[in-house]
C-alpha cells in the first residue's frame, strides 16, 4: 500500500465507528444470524451459493471460544432448516488455536461432525503467518477423520507451494486467495505481478493434481487466466468454483454466474464487524478515500 493510501486508512481508523459502519454495510450482512440467512436466501435466489462466517477472531479464553462454536452450530442448524446452499468458514483463532491447538481441533471437529450430519462442509480460514503451522496441523488431523473439511491457502506467502506438496495434503479441498494480512518481505511476496504469478502457479499445480479449488479472487486478470487454464485442461465444472467477498465487484460475480460456473460468496455477519471492515478498507483504499471525502467534502460524494 502506498503512503497516501496508508494514511487514508489510518485516518478512517480514527473515525467514530458509526461513520465507518455506514460504509461497511456493503461488506457485511448485518449483526445477527437472521441477517445472514436473509442475504444467503437472496444470493441463492440468483443461483449463487455462499459460505457463512460469524465475525470474530482470536479469543482470550476457552469460554469465549466455546460460545463462538455454539454460534456456528446455530448457523449450521439454520442452513439446514432454511435449506440454504451454503457452508461455513471458521477462523482457527476464534476456535481457540492460540490457547491450545488440541482444544481448537476438538472445537472444529464438533462443527465438522454437525456439518457431516447435514451433508455440509467446514472451511478452515488461514490467518496471519504466526498461526500457519498450527492451522495446517489442525486441518491435517481433521482430514484423517472428516472428508467434509477444507482449508484456505494464500498465494502471497512464499511457503505455500511447499505446504500444498506436503504428503498429508493430497486430495485436500482448497480455497486459494492472494492473502490480506500484513507480512514481512522475508516470507511474503509484495509486488502485484509476483503475487499473481504465484497464484497461477499454485492454481495450476492444484488442478493438475486433482484437487477441488475455490478460486477466490476479485482480480479480473486472474479470473480470465483461470478460465484459460480450465479450458486448456478441459476441466469439468465440478472440479472448481469461483469465490468472492460479499459486496465486492458484483458485475464480475454476475458474469461468472451467467457463465454457468459455481460462484460462492463469503457472507460475514456478527457484532465483531469493525476489524473485518478495516481489513477490507486496507485491501481497497478507494473505499477508505470515499469515506474520507464524505467527512471533509460531503458535497462531492454522490448520494
Amino acid at each position: 500500500m502506498n503512503p497516501i493510501n496508508r494514511a487514508i486508512v489510518e485516518f478512517v481508523k480514527l473515525l467514530p465507528k458509526a461513520v465507518v459502519r455506514k460504509f461497511a454495510n456493503r461488506y457485511i450482512a448485518g449483526e445477527s444470524l437472521v441477517d445472514g440467512v436473509r442475504v444467503v436466501k437472496e444470493l441463492n435466489s440468483k443461483g449463487i451459493i455462499a459460505t457463512m462466517d460469524v465475525l470474530g477472531e482470536s479469543v482470550t479464553n476457552k469460554d469465549e471460544s466455546v460460545q463462538a462454536k455454539k454460534e456456528y452450530l446455530e448457523v449450521l442448524d439454520a442452513i439446514e432448516k432454511h435449506k440454504l446452499k451454503s457452508n461455513i468458514s471458521v477462523k482457527p483463532t476464534q476456535m481457540g488455536l492460540n490457547i491450545d491447538r488440541e482444544f481448537c481441533y476438538e472445537q472444529i471437529a464438533e462443527l465438522a461432525e454437525r456439518a457431516k450430519l447435514y451433508n455440509n462442509f467446514v472451511r478452515i480460514d488461514m490467518e496471519d503467518s504466526s498461526t500457519t503451522d498450527d492451522t495446517f496441523y489442525v486441518y491435517r488431523k481433521l482430514k484423517e477423520k472428516y472428508s467434509n473439511v477444507g482449508i484456505v491457502i494464500q498465494a502471497y506467502l512464499k511457503r505455500t507451494m511447499d505446504d500444498i506438496k506436503h504428503p498429508e495434503m493430497k486430495d485436500a479441498n482448497y480455497r486459494l486467495c492472494k492473502g490480506i494480512y500484513i507480512e514481512p518481505e522475508e516470507i511474503a511476496y509484495k509486488g502485484k505481478e509476483e503475487i499473481r504469478k504465484n497464484f497461477l502457479r499454485i492454481l495450476e499445480y492444484l488442478l493438475d493434481n486433482g484437487n477441488y479449488v475455490g478460486i477466490a479472487t476479485h482480480d479480473d486478470f486472474l479470473v480470465n487466466k483461470a478460465y484459460e487454464m480450465i479450458k486448456e485442461k478441459n476441466l469439468g465444472k465440478d472440479k472448481y468454483e469461483f469465490q468472492m467477498l460479499y459486496g465486492v465487484k458484483e458485475k464480475l460475480r454476475d458474469r461468472i454466474n451467467s457463465n454457468g460456473d459455481a460462484i460462492r460468496i463469503y457472507v460475514p455477519f456478527g457484532k465483531h464487524w469493525y476489524n473485518y471492515s478495516i481489513r477490507r478498507l486496507q485491501e481497497n483504499p478507494t473505499v477508505a478515500w470515499y469515506i474520507t471525502k464524505s467527512v471533509f467534502m460531503p458535497n462531492t460524494v454522490s448520494k
